[in-house]
């Protein structure tokens, strides 16, 4: 992007109707991995919902623009799968903070994000694309059966219409409508009334055996996922959205061990920078710190308040809407194709990497190993995609 076309200085925080729409923007990712990892671990949940609400106060605060952080997405597949204890996962957390701080100020992160290529990183951008449009179209939008497709199909065309609108906000209109079915439709007051009282998280020293087992059953599945979506794809995606605040890949995975350094002791489940995150913000309205910063506000506002009954209470809220919100992150993620579009083999290598990570167990592992293979095997000549 040429200087001239950048666009004008943006304020680091700023709190407007599009920042609380652009909030919403990820709500269809963390909110049922949240929910899941709470029910299959045990783990206390005014802890979990505190934590997380702190530290997308901080990535707001710290980076001035939507870089929200999100579950551990490998970590919570697999503590849902296997009923993993919250001690165990506090011990993963902590291991995962340990190395992603160790890569940061060793500089090994960057010697890594030299050697991944942009269309191994869109690749697995895809990948995601892929994963999250899945999710919303055979989990999130048949929920409810047919008012939930009804409620979806109402969702999908008011977003389609107000996408990008500043004055009507896209999610903010969205998110009023599900509330007002799940009002109508699903509210029990017994239930929210026995769901209020304060709550805080409590402290918690993980143990060596725990941290070992941790880091052999989370950490090290999570890492490839990690390295290449939450570093290097998110980095790719601040390049796309903000080039005049250039961020390095050494800077966001020194935030995101620093966050795993505290959640574990304070009973947090484990959390990263995600690139599908950031677009789901920006494409909600998103443009500062500010719509994490609110974000933040509602999952400590749920965390102190109304942790007693969470998974009650968000059963109110209908998943198609949530479907509908995610669906569209998908898309955007999807477009971000385009800026290589024009070369042949380079988009054929990143489709291929984005079914490689959607589709195979490790799958980002093997799209971030193999694509980089492929990738200097096509500039040696050896393997031929097409012409570039």
């Amino acid at each position: 992007m040429p200087l001239t076309a950048l666009p004008p200085h943006r304020p680091r925080l700023r709190f407007d109707r599009n920042e609380l729409a652009g909030a919403f923007g990820d709500l269809g990712t963390d909110l049922p991995l949240l929910i899941g990892v709470i029910a299959a671990s045990g783990m206390d949940s005014a802890g979990v919902l505190i934590l997380f609400g702190l530290m997308q106060v901080f990535s707001g605060w710290w980076y001035g623009m939507p870089m929200p952080v999100q579950p551990l997405k490998a970590f919570a597949a697999l503590v849902i799968a296997q009923k993993i204890p919250g001690r165990v996962i506090f011990g993963g957390g902590l291991a995962i903070g340990v190395g992603m701080l160790l890569l940061s100020v060793s500089g090994l992160i960057d010697g890594l994000a030299r050697l991944v290529p942009k269309p191994v990183v869109r690749g697995i951008q895809f990948g995601l694309a892929l994963q999250l449009a899945t999710l919303a179209l055979k989990e999130y939008v048949p929920a409810d059966g047919l008012g939930g497709y009804a409620l979806a199909a109402a969702g999908f065309i008011v977003t389609v219409v107000l996408l990008g609108n500043r004055r009507w906000p896209a999610a903010l209109v969205v998110l009023a409508l599900g509330v007002a079915y799940g009002l109508l439709f699903k509210l029990d007051l017994a239930t929210a009334q026995r769901a209020i009282g304060l709550r805080l998280p409590t402290w918690h020293v993980p143990q060596w055996p725990d941290i070992l087992t941790g880091a052999v059953l989370l950490a090290l599945p999570q890492i490839p996922l990690s390295l290449g979506n939450s570093v290097l794809a998110t980095r790719q995606v601040v390049q796309d959205y903000f080039p005049e605040r250039p961020l390095t890949v050494r800077q966001i995975s020194f935030t995101y061990a620093l966050m795993n350094l505290v959640n574990p002791f304070l009973g947090g489940f484990p959390v990263c920078h995600g690139s599908g995150g950031m677009v789901g913000h920006y494409t909600f309205g998103g443009r500062t710190g500010g719509s994490v910063v609110l974000y933040g506000l509602l999952f400590l506002t749920l965390g102190l308040f109304f942790s007693q009954g969470f998974q009650q209470i968000v059963h109110i809220f209908p998943l198609p809407i949530l479907g509908v919100l995610l669906l569209f992150e998908a898309l955007t993620l999807a477009t971000l194709l385009r800026d290589i579009s024009t070369h042949r083999a380079d988009l054929l290598l990143a489709l291929l990497v984005g079914l490689l990570c959607s589709g195979l167990p490790y799958g980002y592992l093997v799209g971030l190993v193999a694509g980089t293979a492929l990738y200097y095997a096509m500039r040696q000549g050896w393997v031929g995609l097409g012409k570039r």
